[in-house]
């Protein structure tokens, strides 16, 4: 209780709300930071998944990619990246952590782009294209409006994430949320710590919530996604 009364105190604090350091500030940045990786990830990550699922030539690349992604620890990305942006002079507070971010947002748009699209049933595919309909077509006013609530899915589960982690950018001397728990670490400032814990976490259920209610808003009225076919081995599933 008395940890909760130090928090709340915290937050009751005017001078936690303005400046540079404030709480307003510091939520803009974790979520622009946050957007843009998310974005930068999806242009890399959904053409890919789009092709190889309407395709269904190149899946091994696409499991493997998203394996190797998953593979790799983010802090152990960010301390790898940060001699890398140092070495082309570009600002090692900035650039590693986005990188970082990126590559971990990438695995779940991946896996789910190629997915939702393989979910299509097989049927309607070959029924549109014995229409007259192009490849292109198909893509476009088929599959990819039936692919739409899984592609979502692996949108969300990445910002999620990203939001989450983006903390880690604090170390690198970045700004965002994880400001406050790095600093109330390194000053033992257990109530600036919970409190940003407590924003990190509000923030990315907002994030999870919003992109859930888009993702219905998104989904063609009357069109369902079925549970995706079995995958062969070295094929990625959703995530």
């Amino acid at each position: 209780m008395d940890l909760l009364a130090q928090v709340l105190a915290w937050f009751a604090n005017p001078g936690h709300w303005q400046g540079a350091d404030g709480i307003p500030t510091r939520m803009l940045e974790h979520v622009e930071a946050s957007g843009l990786s998310v974005a930068v990830a999806a242009a890399l990550a959904l053409p890919l998944g789009l092709a190889v699922g309407h395709t269904g030539r190149g899946a091994f690349l696409v499991g493997s990619i998203a394996n190797l992604g998953r593979a790799l620890p983010s802090f152990a990305l960010l301390l790898m990246l940060i001699p890398i942006a140092v070495n082309l002079r570009l600002d090692f507070s900035t650039w590693p952590i986005l990188g970082a971010m990126v590559l971990l947002a990438i695995p779940p748009m991946l896996t789910n782009a190629y997915a939702g699209m393989r979910a299509v049933d097989r049927d309607l595919v070959e029924a549109a294209r014995g229409m007259g309909m192009s490849g292109l077509q198909v893509l476009v006013r088929l599959e990819l409006p039936l692919a739409v609530p899984v592609l979502m899915t692996g949108i969300r589960l990445a910002a999620v994430q990203v939001v989450a982690t983006y903390t880690l950018g604090a170390v690198a001397g970045g700004g965002g949320l994880g400001r406050y728990i790095y600093d109330g670490f390194a000053t033992q400032d257990t109530a600036r710590m919970v409190a940003g814990a407590t924003l990190v976490a509000l923030l990315a259920i907002a994030t999870d919530v919003a992109l859930g209610g888009l993702a219905r808003l998104a989904a063609p009225r009357g069109l369902t996604v079925g549970r995706p076919r079995a995958l062969p081995a070295g094929e990625p599933g959703t995530v």
